[in-house]
């Protein structure tokens, strides 16, 4: 058992992962800006919730005097905020991972994982990227996790704090909280505009490529770095990944073909062009990137839920929201 702080701990990954930590047995102190006072039943599962402000010093002075034996960053801005003023920016995506590290690691800090994203890579070129591609991030959201990465490979050498990033593909599932923002991601999204709109409708044509993996192996995987002895790891960064690349086309035929089997209703996949695809089959010869997740599964990781589980498995909390 562990003695663990979360920061972002209301957030849609760290509300899942607070719960599932705190199920396994783990001492979970929940930070966040959100007051979840009104989740009685998440509450009950942490050992403290803390409501604060991560960018306000004296907060983060009064965390490190908790005496943690492992710390999880996962505060940040979505993508679309990070493309705000740079001074704000960096005050919620970068100054608190160095600000968090500078004080916890003065109290005994074992470790400290950092929730990264496949975004610091940039455009992924076809073939097999493993840790050791060159990052090369284009946007705001994917330059300010690979500052904090540095941040944490600097501290992980000038302390005894062992300091691991966490490369997160692209997740997806259920949220624990309702306020949770997590329909702006794609699988979420076209799950409930089946539901809500009888269509699947795409924002692209269906060319781009993805790495989904579901929240919940998300959290197995968490669990087992955190469980792993340094002398165990592989350098300090991990790829979180399905190992699977699918296009959008054809994940938008699989929740098709999901919804059709649910409900008895046949919906149609309609293009940005208004045109209805028939096919996911368009894009099936194109070159594939492949995240991989070898030193992960070495580890003794190896993603459960299928697609098929965890797109039903949105339905599902879907269904329970409209009653």
């Amino acid at each position: 058992m562990k003695k663990v702080l979360i920061t972002g701990a209301c957030g849609y990954l760290g509300a899942r992962l607070s719960k599932f930590l705190a199920e396994k047995g783990h001492k979970i102190t929940a930070f966040d800006s959100y007051d979840s006072s009104t989740h009685n039943e998440w509450e009950s599962l942490m050992d403290e919730v803390i409501v604060g402000d991560i960018r306000d010093e004296t907060v983060i002075s009064n965390l490190a005097d908790k005496n943690f034996d492992v710390a999880i960053q996962l505060i940040s801005l979505d993508h679309y905020k990070s493309e705000n003023n740079p001074n704000f920016v960096s005050t919620i995506n970068v100054m608190p991972t160095w600000n968090l590290l500078d004080s916890l690691t003065r109290n005994g800090l074992e470790k400290f994982i950092y929730f990264s994203t496949i975004h610091v890579y940039g455009n992924l070129p076809n073939g097999n990227i493993t840790e050791e591609h060159q990052p090369n991030p284009v946007n705001a959201y994917g330059l300010t996790h690979f500052l904090s990465e540095n941040i944490c490979n600097y501290f992980n050498n000038k302390t005894d704090t062992e300091c691991i990033n966490v490369r997160l593909s692209n997740s997806y599932g259920s949220p624990v909280f309702k306020e949770n923002n997590c329909w702006w991601l794609v699988i979420n999204d076209l799950c409930r505009s089946a539901i809500e709109k009888n269509i699947i409708r795409l924002k692209s044509d269906g060319s781009p490529q993805r790495d989904f993996i579901h929240i919940s192996d998300v959290c197995k995987g968490i669990e087992i770095l955190l469980n792993t002895d340094k002398k165990n790891l592989q350098n300090n960064t991990y790829h979180i990944s399905s190992g699977q690349t699918l296009t959008i086309l054809e994940l938008a035929h699989s929740v098709k073909e999901i919804y059709k089997l649910r409900y008895n209703k046949n919906i149609p996949v309609l293009l940005p062009n208004k045109m209805v695809s028939e096919s996911p089959d368009k894009y099936l010869e194109t070159e594939r990137y492949i995240i991989n997740n070898s030193k992960l599964t070495s580890l003794g990781f190896s993603p459960e839920t299928s697609l098929e589980n965890g797109i039903n498995e949105i339905f599902d909390y879907i269904d329970s929201i409209y009653g």
